[in-house]
């Protein structure tokens, strides 16, 4: 059973927990309905061209029983482009879950594991746009600091 906890102005999730991305899950996450609109804003496959695949990072997060969301980090310290050594490159939260604490609890897993491994930042990629997630990142400490050949923004949160 799902548990949520009001605030003032939002809805809390409680019992959220990160799980390796595998076969089991997959088509659950693949399968992940965003708010409409949304589906404009996934990072395009072209800009994971600097990401060495076996350095890919990724996780589901439960609610209770429901996958409610997916994330893909990269780490690798050896990139050449810098917002590729630690960073968030993917993120699709159900649309019935945003809002509610998801999304800031998987990128600070995220960050966990970057602390983890010795890094002293976090990236995140994302294409901007009204219905993207520049807010969301900006509301959890990623200031935007530039943006990639491909014109989308890169965000960064000191660690």
């Amino acid at each position: 059973m799902q548990r949520m906890a009001e605030s003032a102005t939002v809805m809390v999730m409680h019992d959220l927990r990160l799980e390796e991305l595998n076969a089991k899950n997959a088509v659950a996450a693949n399968g992940l309905t965003l708010k409409r609109g949304q589906e404009a804003f996934l990072v395009p496959a072209s800009n994971e061209a600097y990401v060495d695949q076996s350095s890919t990072w990724t996780r589901v997060v439960y609610a209770g029983d429901d996958l409610v969301a997916y994330i893909m980090a990269n780490f690798d310290a050896e990139s050449s482009k810098e917002e590729y050594r630690s960073s968030v490159l993917r993120m699709h939260v159900a649309g019935t879950a945003q809002g509610q604490g998801v999304g800031t609890f998987a990128v600070g897993q995220v960050a966990d594991e970057a602390k983890r491994r010795g890094f002293d930042a976090l990236y995140a990629v994302w294409e901007p746009g009204d219905l993207g997630p520049t807010a969301f990142f900006t509301a959890i400490g990623f200031d935007v600091v530039g943006e990639t050949e491909f014109g989308d923004q890169i965000g960064r949160r000191t660690l």
